[in-house]
């Protein structure tokens, strides 16, 4: 497999809200197929890394489910979006800066600690398993756009982990993975148990 030939047929696939901040990049040293560093707010360029020599024992339409979904949890990150958690970490930052400037040490500390729970919540909620299965949900719509059935692309989806999970040599799924297989299951009709609410 060219590695140059297969990232312009994986860029083709991705997603257009994807393209301006992903890129793909060989990486034949690492010993996952696919990896992803978790995106942090002040860096803007996402990298994926595929090592191409484990990436080709994939079926193709598992290639393509892999990347959908790596490109789908990326985009679902938000470190800045309007909601609660934002404003509370927003108003303490500043609190904490009047308190500093008027030299009040427990009011300071207050809105550090303020700030630092808000800051911790919004970290929770972008390493969250719903993340996980959104991110997954979000690449069966993407891959039906992409000639796959809602069925197909959650199977492909469902055997690539797997298959993942064997090449690198893992003994078994890890929780989150157990969690989105299931729900795979579910989402391909190959179980009647789905994930409850």
């Amino acid at each position: 497999m060219e590695p140059n030939i297969e990232i312009r047929r994986l860029l083709d696939i991705m997603p257009a809200s994807g393209r301006m901040n992903i890129k793909i990049i060989s990486k034949p040293e690492q010993a996952k197929v696919i990896d992803v560093s978790f995106p942090l707010p002040w860096n803007q360029d996402r990298p994926i890394y595929i090592n191409f020599d484990l990436w080709r024992r994939l079926t193709k339409p598992q290639r393509d489910m892999l990347l959908l979904r790596t490109v789908s949890w990326l985009t679902a990150v938000k470190w800045f979006k309007p909601d609660i958690y934002q404003g509370v970490a927003v108003a303490g930052i500043v609190a904490g800066f009047v308190q500093l400037a008027q030299r009040d040490v427990v009011g300071f500390a207050v809105a550090a600690g303020l700030s630092s729970m808000a800051v911790l919540r919004i970290w929770r909620q972008n390493n969250s398993q719903d993340l996980e299965i959104g991110a997954d949900t979000a690449a069966i719509k993407i891959a039906q756009r992409r000639n796959y059935s809602e069925t197909e692309a959650a199977e492909h989806l469902l055997t690539a982990i797997e298959t993942v999970v064997k090449i690198e040599g893992r003994p078994g799924l890890d929780f989150i993975e157990l969690i989105r297989t299931q729900n795979l299951r579910a989402t391909a009709g190959l179980s009647s148990i789905g994930i409850p609410k």
